[in-house]
């Protein structure tokens, strides 16, 4: 054990923090899209209402507003993606110059942090936003899925096909919406991680705070009481 501590050149407690923020990060994920039954996440409850709305699609003429409302999911993703890219980019920059990264260690007063050690810290937050990223891109993708089959839900409400296919959108709209919400906590956490520049105890202290604004968006907020009013079966 003592040898497996020597090959990283991150500390006991860097390594501490960076395992209480990978926990935090899966077991939070996990909760939020396997919420108690008594105790649905805003994500589960609008599960509820994207099945409802498809099944208002279906009789809805003409279905020009679905359309737009898809399109806005479409573009919301790919300004995601895109801005995760960029981000992506000046992280892999910072990295590949040593003189800057450690001209920023100066000016948090870490001069004592090794190079190694940053470039472990900002590769971690690396991997949180190309998590990101490529949950946008899929999600961006899984709304095309969508769009294509909505354009193929018979206009005649009484044809047999019309509810099923609209089933079918639906669940591609929530594995969308699924994808999408992961790629936000994945965002989340990632900012969590800049914290880490400045130590473990604000790596820690960064990771409780944004459990506590995604667990109060999640289970406590005011848009969750609103969704509960007539939520749809």
């Amino acid at each position: 054990m003592t040898d497996a501590l020597a090959l990283t050149p991150l500390g006991p407690a860097d390594l501490a923090a960076l395992a209480f923020l990978v926990i935090a990060a899966f077991v939070f994920g996990h909760l939020a899209e396997h919420p108690p039954a008594n105790r649905p996440s805003v994500g589960r409850l609008m599960e509820a209402y994207r099945r409802e709305w498809m099944r208002q699609f279906v009789t809805r003429q003409p279905r020009i507003f679905d359309a737009s409302v898809i399109d806005s999911l479409r573009q919301g993703t790919s300004f995601l993606a895109s801005a995760t890219m960029i981000a992506i980019g000046g992280g892999v920059a910072l990295i590949g110059n040593k003189e800057q990264l450690m001209g920023l260690a100066e000016d948090l007063t870490l001069a004592g942090t090794s190079s190694a050690a940053w470039e472990v810290k900002i590769i971690v937050l690396l991997l949180f936003l190309t998590n990101a990223f490529l949950k946008f891109v899929w999600s961006h993708r899984l709304f095309g899925y969508c769009t294509i089959v909505m354009a193929a839900v018979p206009n005649e409400v009484e044809d047999p096909v019309a509810l099923s296919r609209a089933a079918q959108a639906a669940d591609l709209n929530i594995s969308a919406a699924r994808n999408f919400n992961k790629g936000l906590r994945a965002v989340y956490f990632a900012l969590a991680t800049l914290a880490w520049l400045a130590g473990p105890l604000a790596l820690v202290g960064a990771t409780l705070v944004t459990l506590g604004v995604l667990g109060r968006r999640e289970f406590a907020s005011a848009s969750r009481r609103a969704l509960l009013e007539g939520t749809p079966k």
